[in-house]
């Protein structure tokens, strides 16, 4: 077709980094699609329909889901007879060492994610089957809820869907910070706060690993999509960018950074207006 493609048909490739910004920016963020999203970046061979199949995957699972849970209300059994143990979704220790863990996609292929993706399967699987589910951001661990938060009737994804006590929330939450549960951690997580903590794992699951600061730089980049990020996160960008040799961003990056940094902590602002200064020196 010499003039090219005509119709609804977009030209080149998708551009996954803008439909994410559009996605988080809009007024009722789509939680899977975020995720979803995430994963075409992350992944090159992803194609639209990867991402289409993904959420048919996810419909077909709501559609598993007894119709008698609905009146019986026993979401956590329902959901872990279907998903810990029909379907087999469930987390094992290994799944920290792979990038694949917070790929939605990957994770609804393998079965096996971290707690916060597994999580994400069970909150989408429960929204679409008509569930009140919530996710619940646990330090060091992501679970989920339904109902009244003030119930805490929990169920823990990464354990197959092990239904949790608040007393086993208090013993997650000391046995990860050493401190008792706080009230204000047991808040329903917003769709936003949920995809930047999985970024988040994944700019952790990069750190070690220097021949993976591509995944650390985009990761960092789409937190910074998101409306709200902490404002470091674009410092973070400029490390990466030295790391990767690209100087003259990284300092412009840094300055940008050292100007917000003025009003609140000026010494740590000329710090970094030195070390802006020290990556363009590295060109010469």
């Amino acid at each position: 077709m010499g003039g090219g493609v005509t119709g609804d048909v977009p030209h080149g490739p998708p551009d996954w980094r803008r439909e994410f910004a559009e996605e988080a920016r809009s007024e009722r963020p789509d939680l899977a699609r975020l995720c979803l999203l995430i994963g075409a970046v992350a992944d090159p061979s992803v194609a639209r329909h990867d991402l289409t199949e993904a959420e048919i995957e996810l419909d077909r699972l709501a559609g598993l889901v007894p119709y008698a849970t609905r009146v019986t209300g026993d979401w956590t059994g329902a959901l872990a007879a279907l998903l810990g143990h029909r379907e087999g979704f469930v987390g094992v220790p290994a799944d920290y060492q792979r990038l694949e863990s917070s790929l939605l996609h990957q994770v609804l292929r393998r079965r096996r994610g971290l707690p916060i993706l597994l999580s994400v399967v069970w909150m989408e699987v429960a929204r679409r089957a008509g569930a009140p589910v919530y996710g619940l951001g646990l330090p060091g661990h992501f679970v989920v809820g339904f109902g009244d938060p003030a119930d805490l009737d929990l169920a823990d994804p990464f354990a197959g869907g092990r239904a949790m006590t608040g007393t086993d929330a208090e013993l997650l939450v000391a046995g990860a910070t050493g401190e008792a549960l706080d009230r204000s951690m047991l808040r329903p997580a917003e769709p936003g706060a949920i995809v930047l903590r999985v970024l988040n794992n994944i700019r952790a699951w990069a750190a070690p690993r220097p021949e993976r600061s591509d995944v650390a730089l985009w990761a960092v980049e789409l937190s910074l999509l998101l409306p709200s990020h902490p404002a470091r996160l674009r410092y973070e960008r400029a490390e990466l960018l030295v790391e990767r040799g690209d100087f003259l961003v990284a300092a412009a990056e840094m300055e940008a950074y050292a100007t917000v940094m003025d009003a609140v902590d000026p010494e740590t602002a000329t710090e970094i207006r030195h070390r802006a200064q020290a990556a363009r020196a590295r060109l010469n």
